[in-house]
């Protein structure tokens, strides 16, 4: 078997894990608890098979790393890997889709299709896998040089976030007003900063693919495009979830962008 097709098995096996392990508990988000782990474990099963040895593919591997550590830690503060830890949003759907139809959607969407997304957004390092040996060049120094600065700013968006839901939950224990959403620092510039970085970091690690020689436009591209399609989905189910329980978050729709952030202060 290839590269590629070992790992790809390891996607499918991962997919079926999470369909049985949601039908068996009642949660689905068993995706989302692995959603930070495969990534990094693909791009190092990549990197391996080159022996560690290709700057290129060690340096993704790292960054892979970094990624998914982060990611990781801030999933497991807010809850995620507790039991109950299920995302609010399957809950939601749950109640509009018919058992039978959840059952198909839990197969084919949440397990399957984001299971394959998980790997899809790493072939750029199969691609520099399979141009191992192309030297460093300054496509590969741009590519890890995006890749820390969005990783850098959906850190400092994720840990406002937190620091806000940590705020509120007090105001709330003890029947103080305030904000019940976050419009200040990072997302007075976008309502989803951290969102825009995370498709950012994939289009970033995408330009390795192109480093290692496999042109401006190549098939590995195709993860980069699925998660950012899936992210415009996903927000903008989000925020009809939102703008249900907060009304005045219209006002916040009109005067900041969704996702590409501002460059200048909101007035």
């Amino acid at each position: 078997m290839s590269p590629v097709e070992v790992a790809a098995l390891a996607a499918a096996v991962a997919g079926a894990l999470c369909w049985i392990l949601g039908e068996l508990t009642g949660e689905y988000s068993w995706v989302d608890r692995v959603w930070s782990v495969l990534p990094s474990l693909y791009i190092a099963w990549f990197a391996g098979v080159a022996g560690f040895t290709d700057p290129r593919l060690l340096v993704m591997a790292i960054l892979g790393a970094l990624w998914g550590g982060r990611l990781t830690y801030n999933f497991a503060r807010k809850g995620g890997y507790r039991p109950g830890g299920e995302d609010y949003r399957w809950g939601e759907l749950r109640k509009r889709m018919s058992p039978a139809a959840f059952r198909l959607f839990n197969l084919f969407f949440i397990s399957g299709f984001q299971n394959l997304l998980l790997l899809l957004i790493t072939l750029p390092a199969a691609s520099a896998l399979a141009g191992q040996g192309t030297p460093w060049g300054i496509v590969d120094t741009i590519a890890a040089a995006l890749f820390v600065l969005f990783l850098i700013g959906e850190t400092l968006a994720d840990e406002e976030q937190w620091r806000f839901h940590q705020e509120k939950r007090r105001r709330q224990e003890v029947g103080e007003a305030g904000p019940r959403f976050l419009t200040t620092g990072l997302f007075a510039r976008s309502r989803h900063p951290n969102f825009f970085c995370e498709m950012a970091i994939w289009w970033s690690f995408y330009l390795f693919s192109v480093g290692a020689g496999a042109g401006w436009l190549n098939p590995s591209i195709v993860g980069a495009v699925l998660l950012t399609a899936l992210f415009q989905g996903s927000t903008a189910f989000t925020e009809s979830l939102t703008l249900g329980k907060y009304p005045e978050y219209r006002e916040y729709q009109q005067s900041t962008p969704r996702l590409l952030p501002r460059l200048w202060p909101r007035r």
